[in-house]
């Protein structure tokens, strides 16, 4: 908050795309290292409504926050918060951390009506009303969350590591990307076109776990693509909004699909939020997959 206070400059620029306002990046100050992305993006896909008629549901994102690398930029992560938060509260630890060499681009969800919390509006990726091995899966939801991370991935210089992370539904959508990064498509067979090098879940759980052996199995591509993809998970054993076992068993149903460079990792007395051990734990662990400057790759 100190931080965000001591900026008093402002510059914004607008993007436009045939005449229509996409975004507007603000900068704050000239010695900030932190930039804020005010997005105006919206996703609409179909959906079909009461009597079989086709109806649109739109998708309006948040305000996105970017953090620059103080060194030599590497590696561009997008890190995706969990249900009510938004992309500000992780820019500021994100920020902290000793790994210079990465930009992080941490957008903000949608704000829309949330089964779990009874219909009651909230920023959310994408709808969840249960959280069971049986539950539904909001497919529209995670296409449009996972396409936003691709969109936002999509300007960055080509010799530039991609990643994506996240806490808790923020997990699970990074680790849905995952699983369309490797089958090269979308849950609606639309076309995935960003190129993933690390995926980062904490507190989190796998959507769509019941359908990614048909994704991946027997795809010559999505095979070598998920055999090479490393996914680093991290969950508290004591975590009492998502219970460590949808973690440990998010991780396995990745191995049991081809998944080869997968690491778990639990942490005793932890619940439903992250601690500076964990957070050293994701930061060697990007230094390594990334090939980051001061470490041997």
């Amino acid at each position: 908050e100190e931080s965000a206070r001591a900026f008093v400059e402002f510059l914004t620029v607008s993007v436009a795309v045939g005449g229509s306002v996409l975004f507007s990046i603000t900068t704050l100050g000239s010695s900030a290292s932190a930039i804020f992305v005010g997005a105006n993006m919206s996703f609409t896909g179909p959906s079909v409504g009461s009597g079989g008629r086709t109806v649109s549901r739109a998708f309006e994102f948040g305000r996105t926050y970017v953090v620059r690398p103080k060194g030599r930029h590497q590696a561009t992560v997008v890190w995706l918060h969990g249900l009510g938060d938004n992309g500000s509260s992780w820019s500021q630890l994100l920020e902290s951390l000793p790994l210079p060499n990465i930009k992080w681009i941490c957008p903000t969800a949608p704000t829309q009506p949330v089964s779990i919390f009874g219909g009651f509006p909230s920023t959310a990726w994408f709808d969840v009303g249960d959280l069971s091995e049986d539950g539904p899966d909001d497919l529209e939801g995670l296409d449009a969350a996972a396409a936003h991370v691709a969109n936002l991935l999509s300007n960055e210089p080509a010799d530039i590591k991609l990643g994506v992370g996240g806490f808790s539904m923020g997990a699970g959508t990074a680790l849905y990307s995952a699983t369309c990064f490797t089958a090269g498509k979308y849950g609606n067979g639309n076309l995935y076109p960003a190129t993933l090098s690390a995926v980062v879940g904490l507190s989190g759980w796998l959507p769509c776990a019941k359908i990614l052996r048909n994704k991946i199995v027997g795809v010559e591509e999505a095979t070598r693509r998920a055999s090479s993809l490393p996914i680093l998970l991290c969950h508290g054993k004591v975590d009492d909004v998502v219970q460590y076992k949808f973690g440990e068993k998010s991780s396995q149903a990745l191995i049991s699909n081809g998944f080869q460079d997968v690491t778990f990792k639990s942490y005793k007395g932890l619940g439903h939020y992250t601690i500076p051990e964990e957070m050293e734990e994701v930061c060697a662990w990007l230094r390594s997959k990334f090939g980051l400057e001061g470490t041997s790759t």
